[in-house]
């Protein structure tokens, strides 16, 4: 946090509002004066994994003289190991990636649907959609995996490490064996239908009285070690091509309650796509994240931007006025989310006007400080070409995601989600590990009231996500912080929230993290229990929100930070997250 710990002079002018809300806590006044830096470990690089072994995994690839890229792989490939509920090769995710000049790409490992899917992929013989569950465990759900070819992309234009080398910590961990820890037992037990839907997911991680095995008891997984050392040794074709294609093929069809399913030309011809970065400022700082078919970036920004025009530095974390201006700002960004975003290779998403400031400065004059908006719907963002009718979908929540964060030696930056989308995927397994079930984050309707949705199924589409890895530059152009989140459609919010905490209320990138959680996609706000948002309820009550519930939410974000002396890591308190440096 060096960039803004120095001066204010750094920070651009802001449009400040003079006025005072009900709990009279003044929303305008001048800009934030920059506290000292907070002081912590620093290292040269560091990173920051939901697993302290993945982390250690990519830290290992680090001291070998290792780019973040490299670092960024063999985390994925371990988390695969220890956090098979959450993201691994049989599933996708964005990667990030930036350098310290302020380049930044963006690599699209979206799962796709396979070319016999369609509108009526999720429908059943009346034309309604499926139960959820249904859906889920069975091969309508799983998309085709893009982890892997898509960090193959990465390594064969930022890598400095033999391909092989990536894969040694996770073939380690597969092979002589892993603990299970608290975290992957409570989903044991939660997730019991997907982890255990099949034999192999059974023998892994139950007893023959079909109870998970306790915490502390060493699992090996010879089959995903087979299967990464052949990886490791042959390139990604031979998770594309060949034998674990057809595996994944006949695995899926097996399960497909349709005439037609996936088959390995579907497998063989993912293609990683490199999207545009889509940036935007915020006080002095530019942030950068993920574009379509991720809403991740233009929602974090959306979020941001609205709340711009407000003093929340004078208003502090503790000012329930500043949490009501959070949850308005959330529902208006969600409300565009829901019927403008999709996959841009099939729709046309209005990226541009959504991020525009002038855009959102109009969205953000519609918030009070003294009062909720009684109704909130979408809005008109500036379009390239005419103006299209879409429909919200009825998209489910994903959960099964990890993100982590890389930082090299050289400044250079990865900042990477990936996830199976629900606990275990869609429990079917193949060599070793869970296939994800992606596809259910498309709408299962493919139209409402006559009009097309934009996120609905589509041959070679990839499903909306909620995903928002994010890069922080500072108004020199100095990356400063990498940070990103897991739980589903509650990640832009965890992303937006400790950004605010990190730009407006000066917390290290620790602190905005564990700041406590409120969710509002609509008009229910969701509160995170045992937190002082519970204590203001009342006060947000009087601000005219009718529907708040306490409930626990899937929260889960990691992070790195420029300090004055070196980058430090940051992980979320309520995960078994951790960072190691260099």
């Amino acid at each position: 946090m060096l960039n803004k710990r120095l001066s204010a002079a750094l920070l651009l002018p802001l449009a400040l509002w003079a006025c005072t809300g009900d709990s009279g806590a003044a929303l305008a006044s001048t800009p934030p004066t920059p506290s000292p830096s907070h002081t912590a470990a620093q290292t040269a690089g560091v990173v920051s994994a939901a697993d302290p072994r993945a982390a250690e995994a990519g830290a290992q690839m680090l001291r070998q003289g290792g780019s973040a890229t490299d670092a960024a792989i063999a985390t994925m490939l371990a988390l695969t190991v220890v956090e098979p509920q959450s993201s691994g090769i049989g599933g996708g995710g964005f990667m990030v990636l930036g350098n310290p000049d302020g380049t930044v790409e963006t690599l699209d490992g979206r799962e796709t649907a396979p070319m016999a899917a369609g509108p009526d992929w999720f429908l059943d013989r009346d034309g309604k959609p499926r139960p959820f569950m249904e859906a889920v465990m069975s091969g309508l759900s799983v998309g085709v995996p893009g982890n892997l070819r898509m960090v193959a992309d990465a390594h064969e234009r930022h890598g400095k490490l033999a391909w092989k080398a990536l894969f040694a910590p996770a073939i380690t961990l597969a092979r002589d064996g892993f603990v299970i820890n608290e975290r992957l037992h409570e989903f044991l037990v939660n997730a019991k239908n997907r982890a255990a839907a099949q034999p192999e997911g059974r023998a892994l991680f139950y007893d023959a009285a079909g109870d998970p095995l306790p915490v502390g008891t060493l699992v090996k997984n010879p089959a995903l070690a087979a299967t990464l050392e052949k990886i490791a040794r042959e390139g990604p074709d031979a998770f594309y091509t060949g034998d674990n294609a057809v595996a994944i093929a006949v695995e899926t069809a097996a399960a497909t309650p349709h005439l037609h399913g996936m088959v390995t030309s579907d497998i063989e011809q993912y293609a990683t796509r490199e999207r545009p970065a889509i940036c935007g400022t915020y006080r002095s700082y530019k942030i950068c994240g993920m574009g379509p078919p991720s809403s991740g970036a233009t929602t974090v920004l959306a979020i941001l931007k609205q709340l711009e025009g407000f003093d929340l530095h004078a208003l502090g974390k503790d000012s329930p006025v500043a949490w009501h201006l959070f949850a308005e700002s959330q529902r208006l960004a969600f409300a565009d989310r829901e019927l403008y975003l999709g996959d841009a290779d099939f729709v046309p998403v209005p990226v541009k006007g959504l991020v525009d400031d002038a855009y959102l400065a109009s969205r953000g004059a519609l918030i009070s400080p003294e009062r909720t908006m009684a109704n909130v719907s979408a809005g008109t963002p500036p379009m390239d070409g005419p103006q299209l009718s879409w429909a919200d979908g009825d998209e489910p929540e994903e959960h099964g995601t990890s993100h982590f964060v890389a930082i090299d030696r050289w400044g250079d930056a990865v900042s990477y989600t990936s996830t199976i989308e629900g606990s275990f995927g869609s429990g079917l397994m193949v060599g070793g590990y869970y296939l994800n079930n992606e596809l259910t984050d498309f709408s299962f309707s493919p139209e409402k009231d006559g009009q097309p949705v934009a996120n609905r199924v589509e041959p070679g589409k990839r499903p909306r996500s909620s995903m928002a890895p994010t890069l922080v530059y500072d108004r020199d152009g100095r990356l400063v912080l990498a940070i990103g989140a897991a739980g589903g459609p509650t990640i832009p919010v965890q992303v937006a929230k400790a950004l605010i905490g990190w730009i407006d209320w000066d917390l290290s990138a620790q602190d905005a993290i564990a700041l406590p959680m409120l969710y509002s996609p609509g008009d229910t706000l969701f509160i995170e229990p045992g937190t002082a948002l519970e204590g203001m309820k009342p006060a947000l009550e009087a601000f005219g929100h009718r529907s708040i519930i306490a409930r626990a939410l899937p929260l889960k974000a990691n992070a790195a930070e420029r300090t004055a002396t070196g980058w430090t890591g940051a992980a979320d308190p309520r995960s078994a997250g951790a960072w190691v440096g260099e």
